[in-house]
């Protein structure tokens, strides 16, 4: 049996959009509603304009998913909640979630509200997607970095719809886990307003090279592929494109499922960076992966809008009707309607007379009734029904009011909100339990390498961290005692290559596991270790750290995106910290932005890569060959201000390709307080837009 056709969502920037998407056949749409959503720069739609857009969208058979698709702050969740409370009196069918906490408010508020988890959850194994499944999700909206293979291994394994991008712009760093723009300019891609930086010159050897732009990925040709594997939504990519680009998006999806030829030249003319790629997917990294958008792409463009533009100008008629028609001597004439999802109308008018000159035929009624253009409306089937009798007449125009009268109450009933249930929290938002203010945080390192670690840093740090794999090397029975194994914040192997390093850290007594991911959460969890949360899970307000702790989180370090006022005034649901020192991680890579340029040969593990004004980004695997990651250019340097930091639970200490004696003084000056030149203060001391 043959998997059904998976649905084509479109993007929705603005009405425009919206009518483009419908009209060429898209079976959902997602937009934002207010600045909590990831493209805040689109239109969006608000008051009236989202009660109008779910209308005709719902009129004409199309999903509606709203994207509050952001990590909230605390200031926020109030705001965000009475979004939530719109959408629900609207009937919307789904909201596209980021944030941990404002999900676990959300399940509190409307239990009935289909939750899909937003590609910024960095959803990319089937770990993460069975945390999913405990969280109360509907849908895991997958990182657009997998393979077919991944990709089918989680719809194998999971009762969730999986929802798989198939057309559009793609990052460079995993979703949810790029802080570039924010650590550059404070505009923060987790809060829908990326500044982009990446598509600039990044370069190792060429300096007009930008190794971090890559070229759009586009699926098209592989939708049958994606069916085949039970993927439930097809996503289009691009709130932020003009209609056209929807048009020709939307009208390839709809062709490629059908079996019709899809015109991809016309496609890449409307919007392409250098062209297109299908490197993730084929598991084809390489630098044919990388593109920027040029004069001649967009030269192209100009030769296609206005053909593009007549593909939305008519109205679709998408919606199926059956219909019943009786007419009868001496009774009013009779109008049934139907549509598929179970709505129905019944519409009288006048008693027909007997025909005098010309009789009404039922070819003469299906011809009226049958006036269904400028409307979203087919008949599937229509029945007339006449008297077996005298022949009977009914003037056209009575016909045609009957068809309109009815046609405009089946409307009302499609439009209409079909609200979900939604009961206000039953406590204030901003009552949060705080234990003690002025609380000393203790001071924790995380090291890249088990030969990093200084001597004596057993008795100076409450924790060690280590990777896992260079964790298990460790024998020293004082650090032991401290050891804590990290999970890769990002395994699209789902954490099967560290099976013997597990095993090895169990037998030495090493119970605590680090993860950064929903899914190292889980794993964490599956294997018998204790998890904390780490920094990648993006934890900016109370809630989210409240559903951490029910997730099985010991303690959670904050995302460094969370400035140190806001960070210092969350609720203790959990203990927590910062990072306070290091070169911060500003994008997790699945190709390796500088191996573009030199290749891996000669390669230590870390090069660095610089931007047009001279800075020097470091980057690097490790020496794995798997993801890479981009470093700042400065470190975080708060040891001169310790004070500042009383009222956290722990400092983290992040260190990265620094030598065991730059360790060493680093983490006596945390101990003691230092100064330093050439450092930055992250966003602590910023408010993120």
């Amino acid at each position: 049996m043959s998997n059904p056709a998976p649905e084509v969502l479109a993007p929705a920037g603005g009405m425009e959009q919206l009518v483009a998407a419908a009209a060429c056949g898209a079976d959902a749409v997602y937009f934002g509603a207010s600045t909590l959503n990831a493209r805040r720069g689109a239109s969006n739609f608000e008051g009236d304009k989202l009660r109008e857009a779910v209308e005709y969208c719902h009129l004409r058979g199309v999903k509606v998913n709203l994207t509050l698709n952001t990590v909230v702050l605390e200031r926020e969740l109030s705001e965000a909640l009475e979004l939530v409370k719109t959408a629900c009196a609207l009937g919307i069918d789904a909201l596209i979630v980021q944030d941990l906490g404002l999900a676990s408010l959300i399940r509190e508020t409307a239990p009935d509200m289909p939750l899909h988890a937003s590609t910024q959850m960095a959803i990319h194994n089937l770990a993460g997607a069975k945390q999913l499944e405990q969280l109360g999700f509907s849908r895991a909206v997958l990182a657009r970095e997998m393979s077919r293979a991944e990709i089918a291994e989680v719809v194998r394994g999971t009762s969730l719809e999986t929802e798989v991008f198939v057309h559009g712009a793609l990052c460079m760093c995993v979703s949810g886990q790029c802080y570039l723009s924010s650590m550059i300019g404070a505009r923060s891609g987790n809060r829908g307003l990326c500044a982009q930086p990446c598509r600039l010159p990044f370069y190792s050897r060429e300096r007009d090279a930008c190794g971090l732009s890559l070229k759009d990925l586009s699926l098209v040709q592989q939708l049958g592929e994606l069916r085949d594997l039970g993927v439930t939504s097809l996503k289009i990519e691009g709130r932020m494109k003009r209609p056209e680009y929807v048009a020709a998006a939307v009208t390839a999806c709809r062709a490629a499922l059908e079996g019709r030829p899809t015109d991809l030249n016309q496609l890449q003319s409307v919007f392409s960076r250098s062209g297109f790629t299908r490197g993730y997917y084929n598991s084809a990294l390489g630098p044919e992966m990388f593109g920027t958008r040029r004069k001649e792409d967009v030269v192209s463009a100009e030769g296609v809008l206005r053909d593009l533009a007549r593909l939305y100008q008519k109205e679709s008629p998408r919606v199926a009707l059956t219909g019943r028609f009786v007419m009868q001597a001496g009774q009013p004439v009779r109008l049934e309607v139907a549509d598929r999802d179970g709505n129905l109308v019944e519409e009288t008018g006048d008693c027909p007379q007997p025909a005098v000159n010309k009789p009404t035929t039922p070819e003469l009624i299906e011809q009226s009734l049958g006036k269904l253009g400028g409307t979203p409306y087919r008949w599937e089937s229509l029945a007339v029904e006449l008297d077996a009798g005298e022949p009977l007449a009914l003037p056209v125009s009575r016909l045609n009011a009957l068809r309109r009268s009815a046609l405009e109450r089946l409307s009302a009933l499609r439009a209409a909100a079909k609200p979900v249930g939604f009961c206000p929290p039953a406590h204030d938002l901003a009552a949060v339990p705080k234990l003690l203010i002025y609380k000393r945080p203790t001071l924790r390192a995380r090291f890249a390498r088990a030969d990093q670690v200084p001597p004596g840093a057993a008795q100076a740090l409450e924790q060690v961290i280590l990777p896992v794999a260079e964790a298990a090397k460790v024998d020293d029975p004082a650090l032991l005692a401290k050891l804590v194994g990290e999970l890769p914040r990002i395994d699209f192997d789902n954490y099967r290559g560290l099976d013997a390093p597990l095993a090895r850290l169990k037998e030495r007594g090493v119970i605590r596991l680090l993860a950064g991911n929903l899914g190292a959460v889980y794993e964490a969890k599956r294997r018998g270790f204790q998890a904390a949360g780490d920094w990648g899970l993006n934890v900016v307000n109370s809630y989210a750290l409240r559903a951490c702790a029910a997730l099985g989180c010991e303690d959670v370090t904050l995302s460094f995106e969370l400035s140190l006022a806001e960070a210092k005034r969350l609720g203790d649901f959990a203990p927590h910290g910062i990072v306070a020192y290091g070169c911060l991680p500003l994008m997790i890579v699945r190709n390796c932005p500088a191996r573009r340029e030199t290749g891996c040969k000669g390669c230590p593990g870390w090069t660095e890569m610089r931007d047009r004004l001279g800075n020097r980004f470091p980057v690097g695997c490790g020496g794995s060959h798997k993801l890479a990651e981009v470093l700042n250019c400065k470190p975080v340097y708060l040891a001169d201000r310790l004070p500042e930091l009383d009222g956290l639970d722990f400092l983290t200490l992040y260190f990265t390709t620094e030598s065991p004696a730059e360790c060493a003084r680093v983490i006596e000056e945390y101990r003691r307080g230092g100064k330093r030149q050439e450092i930055t203060r992250g966003l602590y001391y910023r408010n993120i837009l």
